[in-house]
Parts: structure tokens; sequence; C-alpha cells
């Protein structure tokens, strides 16, 4: 059973970020685990509205928290991959945070492929089951594509035909266009990127630098004090 391609969705050259790697300015002082400063810019009010405004969004911290941190990924960028367990302790630390995910499939077709999949499961289960599919995913090696997402989703007792069904929707299409052209607006041209307090961090910057981030919120309002 595989997930229908739409050919559609505009597809950004984005190059994945290492730990370090300068894709431009770094507006703030915010430095990633080696201690190099990573890139970054502020964004307008208007565009951080945009983004909690973003259609295929899933909150899978908590709806409440004080905190709200925005991760826009792509399945197949090896260093989200490797962001996911920094995402994790993230979650577990921090029972204030609010984690938005963002899908941002814009490396590949197989990446389109399983993304429709992700926001199938996003409309017709809830923000938990739709973690769990994530990281039962991201524990796998290779190629992410729709029939690897199908089948880690059946092996979860989901509806697979359901899945199938939504994910060949036109929203679906729809929901992915609007997360790359936004993306593509707000300069986000390395995955993953962040979002937090009207600000676009590119590339993991590692778990204690993005703790460090969500603490300077937490005392100014700024993502750097």
């Amino acid at each position: 059973m595989n997930v229908r391609v739409v050919l559609t969705l505009l597809l950004l050259s984005l190059a994945p970020a290492a730990h370090g790697q300068q894709f431009g300015r770094a507006q703030f002082p915010i430095k990633a685990n080696d201690g190099e400063l990573i890139s970054n810019h502020s964004l307008s009010v208007e565009q951080a509205s945009q983004v909690a405004r973003l259609p295929g969004i899933v909150n899978v911290g908590n709806p409440s928290g004080d905190v709200t941190l925005y991760q826009f990924y792509d399945l197949n960028c090896p260093f989200c991959r490797e962001a996911a367990q920094d995402m994790d302790s993230l979650l577990l630390g921090d029972r204030m945070l609010q984690l938005v995910f963002v899908p941002y499939p814009v490396l590949s077709v197989q990446s389109i492929e399983g993304a429709r999949v992700e926001l199938a499961v996003r409309e017709i289960a809830t923000p938990r089951i739709f973690l769990e599919l994530h990281r039962k995913i991201y524990v796998t090696r290779g190629m992410i594509n729709g029939s690897r997402m199908l089948a880690a989703a059946g092996e979860m007792g989901l509806d697979q035909n359901r899945i199938v069904a939504t994910a060949n929707a036109q929203r679906i299409t729809d929901i992915m266009q609007v997360h790359a052209r936004l993306g593509s607006a707000l300069g986000l041209v390395a995955t993953p990127a962040y979002v937090v307090q009207g600000v676009a961090i590119l590339g993991h910057p590692g778990l204690a630098p993005l703790q460090k981030v969500i603490a300077s919120v937490r005392t100014c309002k700024a993502a750097v004090c």
C-alpha cells in the first residue's frame, strides 16, 4: 500500500545543518555545543505570528507552557534525526515547554511522502500518538518514505486505509505548500531550524544551547538576555 506522491509541492534546495556550520549571519550571540556561533536572525512580529498559525503544526509539549519552541524538520535530514534525542530530553526535563513540531519536507520526494503520512496521523490521532510515531521512525535507519511511515503507523495499530485516504487529500498538499513557502520567506535555509521568541535559529545547536535560550526567554522575554 503506497502513499501517492503529489509533485506540486514547492521543494526548496536546502542543505541540512551541522553544528557550527555557517549559513548566514549570527544576529544574536547564540553558540552551538562546539562554542561556535550558530546562524540566527530576528523575525518580525507578523512573521512570528504566521508560524503560530501554520496549519500542520503539532504541539507535543505542554499546551499551557510558558515558552514555545518550534522545530522545523525534514524526516530525511540526518541532523534532525540526531536532534530527536535532544527533543525528548527537553520534553522530559521541562514540563512547562510547548514543543511544537513543524513538518517541513523540503529535501526529497521521499520526505514529502513521509510527511503526508505524518500529517494524516496528525488529523486522525492525538499529539501523543504523533510523537510516538515520530520517535518510532527516527530509531530506524535508511531513507524514510511513505511506505515506511505507513508500516510504522500500522505497527502501532493505526488504520492504514484511513491514513492513506487522508494523506492523499488535497488539504495535505496545501499544508505542505504553506509550510514550505513560509519557511522560505523566513530564511530557514537549514534543517532542523527553530523559532523561539521571534528568533530563527538555523541548524541544531545542541541541547544545552537550546536550554539556555529557553531560560533566557523565561528570564527576560528574549532569546538572549
